[in-house]
């Protein structure tokens, strides 16, 4: 092995370390938040309700972006395909931030609940119960695959730019699908929780 693949090797483990070292300090972030662990502020901004909205808006784009730059590849538009994808990854981003800064806020909503005005009959309480099992299903696959995604969406990244084609196809082969799911299933979650918010 030559001066210079060894170099590669080493940098690689370092870049994969890293990755790792994000991914983890991100998740942890998250569920420190989400559990408010940190106290939250009697008072804050009313536009954080709106960012729930926001972070559907957010999903949703993303899901074009990531359909739009699996055919600029197939049409070996690379530069389209790297634009296409930055500008996925900046709006991933930007969902990340406001949807920790949402859940820090907002109190989390119950799949199903509903104002105690309202009664229920026997046959909504059966279907809301077997839609809820649904949305549970898509939430948690959700929110599973996320955890997943996020340092293969960095690796990758990190072999498109250093212009390994070879490593960086093998790992969205994963990454891609994965992601395009997140993305998809962020805008059905919001849209089936949605209507149950008190805000």
């Amino acid at each position: 092995m030559s001066t210079k693949e060894l170099l590669n090797k080493q940098n690689d483990k370092t870049v994969f370390k890293i990755v790792l070292s994000i991914s983890a300090l991100i998740c942890v972030v998250v569920v420190v938040l989400n559990q408010k662990l940190i106290p939250v502020p009697n008072s804050f901004p009313h536009f954080i309700y709106k960012l729930p909205m926001l972070n559907a808006f957010l999903n949703g784009s993303c899901s074009i972006l990531l359909i739009a730059s699996l055919w600029a590849i197939k049409k070996r538009n690379f530069e389209l395909h790297k634009k296409l994808n930055l500008t996925a990854f900046l709006l991933s981003s930007l969902f990340l931030l406001s949807y920790v800064t949402a859940h820090y806020f907002i109190p989390d909503t119950i799949f199903g609940d509903v104002n105690h005005n309202h009664v229920l009959e026997i046959n909504e309480m059966q279907m809301v119960s077997g839609i809820r099992a649904i949305y549970l299903v898509i939430l948690l696959s959700h929110i599973f695959l996320a955890v997943i995604v996020l340092p293969l969406i960095l690796l990758s990244f990190y072999y498109a730019l250093k212009d390994d084609r070879v490593k960086h196809k093998k790992i969205t082969r994963f990454s891609y699908p994965i992601w395009l799911y997140v993305t998809v299933t962020g805008v059905i979650v919001y849209s089936m929780i949605a209507p149950y918010y008190n805000y």
